[in-house]
C-alpha cells in the first residue's frame, strides 16, 4: 500500500510507491502526487540521505542541482519539477522514467552473450549528444552562457524509457561558471568514466562530458570495460596515461565511421577531441541516416520491450 511521504497541504501530498535506488548523497523513490478531484501523477522523488542531510556541502550541492536544471527543458533530459523541503531535509520532484538505464542495457546483452546493434547504440548515444549540446549551450534570462558541465556522464545516468526516449539524468554534480570555486580541489564524478582532465583535478569544460560519453559508447559496443571498474587511483592513472585500445581489436566488424567517431571523442588532446556535443551528434546522425531510414524512438521502444519483457507489464 502507498504510504504518505510529504504532505503539501490538506488535499495534496506525495505518496511513496517504492524505492528505486540509493547511493551517493540521495535516495530516489517512485511516488504518486495526489491532487484535487482524484488527480494523480507519477514522479520520482530524490531525497537526501540522513548523513548527507547533516552535511552542509551536500545540502548546497543538492539545492544547486535543482536550481541549475530547473530550466533545462529538453526531450532528452529528465525534467525537474520542484525543490521542496520536508521537516529538516530537502527533496527534488522530477520526471519519472519508465525504463532501464544503460548499465541495465549492457548487462542484459552480456547475459545473453550478444553485443547491441550498432544502429541502436549509435542512436542512443546521439540522443545523449543532443541533451549535452542543449545543456552546454544553455543561457540564463539575461542571455549569459551558464557554462554547464554535467561531470557524471555514465551508464547509470543514461536512461531509456519503454517509449523509446533517451534521457540524461542526475545533474547532481554538474557545475556552472558561477559554481567553479572548488573545482581543481575536489574530485567529482565516477572514476571509470572521467576524462583525463577531470581525473587530473583540472578545470573541466564541455569536452570533458564528450570524453565520458565516448567511454560509455566504447563499452556499449565492445561489451568490455575500457579503463577499469573501480574507484581507484589505478583507474585514474590509466585514464590519464594509457592509450585507448583500438576498438576494432574488440569489435572487428565495427563500421569505420563509428570507429572514427569513438576515437575522436576519446582523444586526450582537447583540441583534437570533438569540440562540441552537437558536432559528435551530427556525425552520428550522418552515420544513421545518410544511407536511408535509420532508427527512431519507435525502433528503440520495440527493441527495449523485446529485451526486457519481464519489466514491461507493470507500465501498461
Amino acid at each position: 500500500m502507498d504510504t504518505p511521504l510529504f504532505e503539501i497541504n490538506d488535499k495534496h501530498e506525495l505518496k511513496i510507491a517504492r524505492k528505486i535506488a540509493s547511493g551517493g548523497m540521495g535516495t530516489v523513490y517512485e511516488a504518486i502526487q495526489m491532487g484535487a478531484s482524484g488527480f494523480k501523477k507519477r514522479m520520482a522523488i530524490k531525497t537526501l540521505m540522513d548523513d548527507a542531510a547533516e552535511d552542509q556541502e551536500f545540502v548546497e550541492m543538492f539545492i544547486s542541482e535543482a536550481k541549475l536544471v530547473a530550466d533545462l527543458i529538453h526531450e532528452n533530459i529528465t525534467q525537474v519539477y520542484q525543490l521542496g523541503k520536508f521537516k529538516n531535509s530537502f527533496y527534488i520532484a522530477m520526471e519519472y522514467i519508465n525504463g532501464v538505464n544503460l548499465q541495465d542495457f549492457q548487462e542484459r546483452h552480456t547475459a545473453i552473450q550478444e553485443n547491441p546493434p550498432e544502429d541502436i547504440s549509435a542512436f542512443m548515444i546521439s540522443r545523449v549528444c543532443r541533451a549535452l549540446e542543449y545543456a552546454h549551450n544553455k543561457r540564463d534570462a539575461d542571455g549569459n552562457l551558464l557554462g554547464i558541465v554535467h561531470r557524471d556522464v555514465s551508464p547509470k545516468n543514461i536512461m531509456m524509457s519503454f517509449e523509446g526516449v533517451v534521457k540524461l539524468t542526475d545533474f547532481g554534480i554538474a557545475k556552472a561558471v558561477h559554481h567553479m570555486d572548488k573545482e581543481g580541489d575536489v574530485l567529482y564524478g565516477k572514476v571509470p568514466y572521467m576524462s583525463p582532465e577531470q581525473a587530473s583535478f583540472k578545470v573541466t569544460d564541455a569536452r570533458s562530458d564528450i570524453f565520458s560519453l565516448g567511454i560509455c559508447f566504447y563499452e556499449l559496443l565492445s561489451g568490455e570495460i575500457l579503463f577499469g571498474n573501480q574507484e581507484t587511483i589505478i583507474t585514474m592513472q590509466k585514464i590519464m596515461r594509457e592509450d585507448v585500445p583500438p576498438i576494432r581489436e574488440r569489435c572487428p566488424n565495427i563500421s569505420e565511421k563509428l570507429e572514427r567517431i569513438i576515437h575522436k571523442a576519446l582523444n586526450r588532446d582537447l583540441e583534437k577531441r570533438y569540440q562540441t556535443a552537437g558536432e559528435m551528434g551530427t556525425d552520428l546522425e550522418h552515420f544513421l541516416y545518410d544511407d536511408g531510414y535509420g532508427p527512431t524512438n519507435l525502433t528503440l521502444e520495440k527493441y527495449l520491450k523485446n529485451m526486457f519483457p519481464e519489466r514491461v507489464p507493470q507500465y501498461k
